[in-house]
């Protein structure tokens, strides 16, 4: 990582915004267009196996609550670029109710459904991986007994450190230092809940 930092930019959408983006074609499309950089509805639709209608009504959707923008520097008259305008979302904090706590949880049931598939894809890869990048793999899990406060303290360290590498590497969506690849850390953190009946090991 770099010595020098940069600003990590993030929105906090209001809850119309929420539910537009908990939409998981568009939450994809952001996540495309915030890690490998700025992109067309055509190049989106062969990625995502969609038709460029559908892709570009999306991309509407995305751009009207703020998460997107064209890319002024790319395309032309019969072709829109389109870039993601902030590397992070913010949402659920902790004194949300009604609407905005409906919207925070469909979003993250989202969410979590998409960390689902790029962990289980990147376990189908591991394979492949060289030796280096092995060693930096994980999948783990800690449980540990905590007050209220010990938790939110725990995770604002963590979360403290993780901005901080942010801001000390390089931003995505460019061209990348050669050995340098994009690492995902999915935190999912929660006090434990007691599975229901039936939903248990024997």
């Amino acid at each position: 990582m770099s010595d020098q930092t940069r600003p990590i930019t993030s929105i906090a959408p209001d809850p119309t915004a929420l539910k537009a983006l908990a939409h998981p074609v568009r939450l994809r499309m952001l996540s495309l267009l915030r890690l490998d950089g700025p992109a067309t509805a055509s190049g989106l639709a062969a990625r995502l196996g969609l038709n460029s209608g559908a892709t570009s009504y999306h991309l509407r959707q995305l751009a009207l609550h703020g998460f997107i923008e064209q890319d002024s520097e790319r395309g032309n008259q019969r072709e829109r670029w389109w870039r993601s305008r902030h590397e992070m979302t913010t949402f659920l904090t902790d004194t949300v109710e009604g609407d905005t706590l409906e919207a925070g949880l469909a979003f993250q049931q989202a969410a979590l459904n998409w960390h689902m598939r790029q962990m289980q894809a990147a376990h189908n890869a591991y394979p492949d991986l060289p030796p280096e990048w092995r060693r930096a793999f994980t999948v783990s899990d800690y449980t540990i007994a905590l007050t209220p406060a010990a938790a939110t303290a725990l995770m604002d360290q963590i979360k403290a450190l993780l901005v901080q590498a942010m801001a000390a590497a390089p931003a995505l969506g460019a061209p990348l230092p050669e050995g340098v690849l994009p690492f995902s850390i999915i935190l999912n953190a929660a006090p434990r809940s007691t599975e229901a009946p039936g939903q248990g090991t024997p």
